[in-house]
């Protein structure tokens, strides 16, 4: 059963001790965090993050869905705790505050960081641990990632059976089934350049692959509870495909694989936090 959004009004919720602002939208819950930039004493850069409950759902690709370089086979996973990921990827302008410089081949502030290793990204994330008390940064499962993506749909992409490329960032040449072609911006956008899904969460397809925290395996047809891929490995999987790629590959099952130290113009990374939704003692307090 899928859950889209929490009902419960926000007042009757516990913001987590990170936040430095919370609410409910029509996407649901959320909580932000904030970061000093150092350029001046009074600017920070914020990162939304969206509460995402716990459900199940049917993760890799349904009979007939044409695959990139994996089986993707379609087997149920049930997801038992809820997560706060964030809305966007992170960008460049979080990136430089967190890490004081920028890797980025698009720079703008906006604009998602890339060119960073799976092993930058997990420095990073000890850097932002010690600056946000309690965040408790780090990188999505796979499974995970896949459930936020799809945001309760079974269709190839979030937004249905096909995509264009005022919805989604990739190579407009090379378009989805016998969709017609669009644009191909050989380059990244801004991080909310394009619509968010169902639940808020933007640009889950194309722009830039993401890093995810699961080592590489090969999919068992079995149920899964709370899966996050084998102990060790030799690849990490990355998912969301990016502003070079096909349409094909920038499905909601698509997925990939690279050494945890590679990096290029299309390696990106979105973060999460586990830290508990807490109804709050008093309500309307």
């Amino acid at each position: 059963m899928f859950s889209a959004t929490i009902t419960t009004p926000f007042q009757h919720l516990r913001p987590p001790d990170w936040a430095s602002g919370h609410g409910q939208d029509g996407y649901g819950y959320f909580a932000e965090f904030s970061v000093f930039t150092g350029a001046k004493y009074w600017e920070f850069v914020t990162q939304r993050m969206r509460w995402i409950p716990a459900g199940k759902f049917q993760m890799g690709a349904a009979a007939g869905e044409p695959t990139f370089v994996d089986p993707e086979t379609q087997h149920d996973v049930k997801l038992s705790h809820g997560f706060w990921l964030a809305d966007t990827a992170c960008t460049q302008e979080l990136w430089e505050a967190v890490a004081s410089d920028n890797p980025s081949a698009f720079k703008a502030a906006d604009r998602p960081v890339e060119n960073v290793s799976y092993d930058d990204v997990v420095h990073f994330c000890e850097r932002l641990s010690d600056l946000i008390p309690g965040l408790a940064p780090q990188l999505p499962t796979e499974a995970q990632w896949e459930y936020a993506c799809r945001a309760a749909t079974k269709t190839p992409f979030s937004f249905g059976e096909t995509i264009s490329t005022d919805q989604v960032n990739f190579d407009g040449n090379h378009p989805y089934a016998n969709s017609p072609k669009g644009e191909y911006r050989e380059e990244t956008v801004g991080v909310k350049a394009l619509p968010a899904n169902s639940w808020g969460l933007y640009e889950m397809h194309g722009n830039v692959w993401e890093w995810c925290r699961d080592w590489y395996e090969t999919y068992s047809p079995e149920l899964q509870v709370d899966p996050a891929g084998p102990e060790q490995g030799s690849a990490r999987v990355l998912r969301g495909g990016g502003w070079i790629d096909y349409a094909r590959n920038v499905r909601s099952a698509c997925r990939y694989w690279l050494d945890p130290g590679n990096r290029d113009s299309g390696l990106g990374f979105r973060l999460l936090s586990s830290s508990s939704l807490v109804e709050s003692e008093t309500p309307n307090k």
